[in-house]
Formats: structure tokens, C-alpha cells, sequence
């Protein structure tokens, strides 16, 4: 019976991210630095919010790409904050940036179409490239400080290749793409008719002046997507609410696809995610702040090589110097430091460990000890 599956599923992964979370769960005592989770509850107010919809009775089926008032108030966001023009008829509210990404890469991709993906990289895109029967092409930016350079992503084209998904900042690095990565991908993608994904999830946590996102460039409008989340910034991770923003000449097909896969987003959530576009996670972020020059104080001190991180909530520290496999670190150091961080295979990058900072100070520091006591026991082994 299980040959008789879509081939497509057989060769998907399951996340490390979750598996290693897992193993840190069965380990008595283990602190997990592994998921990125914000340790903060969703503010009261947008919670209020979803309450207040509840009390209404607000549980009937809406608009299937979403709520026209909370469709008409992303695009005054985007507008606003960002400068990013869009209709409401553009925007598509999603289960998360996973189904808007899903929603996006499905929509274009046919077989045997090829996705660039800078790596390292978040896992969930190779793995719907592989459900939308596309290819995978890795474009290793770990060789040029994090960043696109124009030669090597020309180097990458076929007559395959239909588009590129650039995630800045990035998971998980935390680094951002520069100016000159973004004018490289903007003249490849022009010249050569590819569509770019941009996953912009971390874009309200990012701690240095300077940010540009690719959606800046007006002359790609028309094969560019926007795909965002209110997890992150909003710390509403269990809601299950993103949106996608597509070119206007395909958003038609694009919302037919997210109907049936989703019917729509809960209606209780609509005016809930209203409410989250109007509260400044300020203080969220500042917090994101100190923890992260925290973690890159302790970091430093024990040596450990890593990419500036610039935003998001991500350190990726390397860990060649120790001749072992991210795998084999990652699953030694929960047996004998009670420490879980996730493998940078996972990411594309097996001489890396992801560490994340969105927990408490306590957890933080606990955890960084372990680490700091993890490897002087390796380098006195050695």
C-alpha cells in the first residue's frame, strides 16, 4: 500500500528542528535553545481582540483569501511602514508564511522547474520545491561572508530556472542581505525572467539602520512576491496567520490554490490580525536586543566563528574546529551537557549549529554555560 503514495512525499525530511527538539524534551533537565519560539505570550490586546470576535460570534465562513478590512489594512501597512504598494485584491491571508511560500512555490512551479535558495537556508523551501516536483538549486553564499554575488548566480542559470527565494534576515544566520546582493539578484531576475520569493518574516527584527528588502525594487512588481507572518514579531506563533502578496496578474489562480488547500484563514483571527498591524512590538524587540548582544558576548568569548547577525533571533556559530558533524555535536551535546541546539545540516551547512536567542535571560545563560562547558571538554580531548 505505502508504494501507491504520490512518489513526490517519499523524499521529504523531517524537520531537525523538531527532532532535536524532541530529543531535548526526553532528556531529563535539558535546556533547549533549538526552536524559534518567542518566549513572550501574543499581547493582551490582539488576544482581546480574537476574544471579543469569539463573544460576537464571528465563527462563520469568510472571504476565502481573507477578511476584506483585514486585507485592505496589510496593504496600508506595507504602504506605510514599508512602501510597498499593493491592492487588497493582492493580498492573500495564509496559514503562516509556510502556506503563502507553499502557495507561491506551488503556483509557479512546473516539474523539472528550478528554485535557487541561497544556503544556508530555512528547510521548509527545498521541501515544497520537492512536493511541487521542482529542483533545488543551492547557491552556497557561506564562501562570501552571507552574501549574493552576481557571478556565482549566474553561473546557477538554465533554462529551468524560474525563480529565487531570498529570506533577510535570514534563519538561520541572522545575517541581511546587502545592497549589492539585492541589485544582483534584481538584475539577474530581470534580465531573465525569474520570479522572486521574498520571505520577509523577520523583517520587525532586525537591530541595525540600513534595512532593505528586494521588495523595494518597482520594476519587478510584476514577478516579485511578498510572503510575511504575524508569528514572529507579533509572538503569535500558534495562530497560524501570513499573508502573501502577489503580482496582480496572478493573483487569481494563486487564491484558487490556497482555497483548496485551506478554504480560508480562521474568521475569529481577522480583526485580531487588524489589531497586531496596529501594536509596536518595540518592546518585544528591545528585548531581542539585549539577549542577542548577550549571546554574541558569551559566543565570542569561547571563540566560536559566526556571520554577524543582524536580525531575526538566530546565531549560527561554527563548529569545524572540532571535527565532528553538526548531527553528531548537536546529539552529544543533549547526552552530555543537557544542551539542544539544531545541526546546521539541516540548513545546508553541516559545519554549523543553529543557537536561538527568543528565550529568558535564565535559559539563555544556563544554556550558554553548558555550551562554554560542552566545548572545553572537546578541546581538551583533542
Amino acid at each position: 500500500m505505502k508504494d501507491r503514495l504520490n512518489s513526490a512525499v517519499y523524499g521529504l525530511k523531517r524537520s531537525a528542528i523538531r527532532e532535536f527538539s524532541r530529543l531535548a524534551k526526553e532528556t531529563p533537565g535539558c535546556v533547549a535553545l533549538t526552536l524559534g519560539e518567542p518566549d513572550f505570550d501574543t499581547p493582551a490586546p490582539i488576544r482581546q481582540m480574537a476574544e471579543a470576535s469569539l463573544e460576537n460570534h464571528e465563527t462563520h465562513y469568510i472571504e476565502n483569501s481573507g477578511h476584506y478590512a483585514l486585507r485592505k489594512k496589510i496593504s496600508e501597512f506595507e504602504k506605510e511602514k514599508h512602501g510597498f504598494e499593493c491592492s487588497p485584491d493582492q493580498v492573500t491571508v495564509t496559514s503562516g508564511a509556510t502556506e503563502a511560500l507553499f502557495v507561491a512555490l506551488y503556483g509557479v512551479l512546473n516539474p523539472g522547474d528550478e528554485v535557487i535558495i541561497p544556503t544556508p537556508a530555512f528547510v521548509l523551501y527545498e521541501e515544497i520545491v520537492k512536493l511541487a516536483r521542482g529542483v533545488t538549486v543551492h547557491l552556497d553564499i557561506s564562501k562570501t561572508d552571507f552574501q549574493i554575488r552576481e557571478d556565482d548566480l549566474k553561473s546557477l542559470l538554465t533554462e529551468r530556472t524560474k525563480a529565487i527565494v531570498l529570506n533577510s534576515p535570514n534563519n538561520p544566520t541572522g545575517t541581511i542581505l546587502d545592497e549589492v546582493s539585492l541589485k544582483a539578484v534584481h538584475d539577474f531576475a530581470k534580465e531573465n525572467d525569474i520570479f522572486v520569493i521574498c520571505d520577509d518574516v523577520y523583517r520587525e527584527l532586525v537591530y541595525t539602520d540600513g534595512y532593505h528588502s528586494f521588495t523595494e525594487f518597482e520594476d519587478v512588481r510584476d514577478r516579485t512576491f511578498l510572503v510575511q507572518s504575524f508569528s514572529k514579531p507579533y509572538a503569535m506563533t500558534g495562530w497560524r496567520m501570513g499573508y502573501l502578496i502577489s503580482p496582480s496578474v496572478l493573483v487569481q489562480p494563486l487564491q484558487l490554490v490556497h482555497q483548496f488547500v485551506v478554504v480560508s484563514t480562521p474568521a475569529p483571527f481577522q480583526k485580531a490580525a487588524i489589531r497586531a498591524l496596529d501594536f509596536d512590538p518595540v518592546e518585544l524587540k528591545e528585548t531581542y536586543r539585549k539577549r542577542r548582544a548577550y549571546m554574541l558576548s558569551r559566543l565570542k568569548e569561547m571563540n566560536l566563528d559566526l556571520p554577524d547577525p543582524k536580525g531575526a533571533f538566530y546565531m549560527f556559530p561554527s563548529i569545524k574546529a572540532f571535527g565532528l558533524d553538526s548531527a553528531t555535536f548537536c546529539r552529544r551535546m543533549i547526552s552530555e551537557a543537557g544542551l539542544a541546539a539544531t545541526p546546521g545540516f539541516c540548513f545546508g551547512s553541516d559545519d554549523h549549529i543553529r543557537l536561538t536567542y527568543c528565550y529568558s535571560d535564565d535559559q539563555l545563560k544556563e544554556g550558554l554555560d553548558r555550551l562554554q562547558a560542552f566545548i572545553g571538554k572537546l578541546e581538551r580531548s583533542r
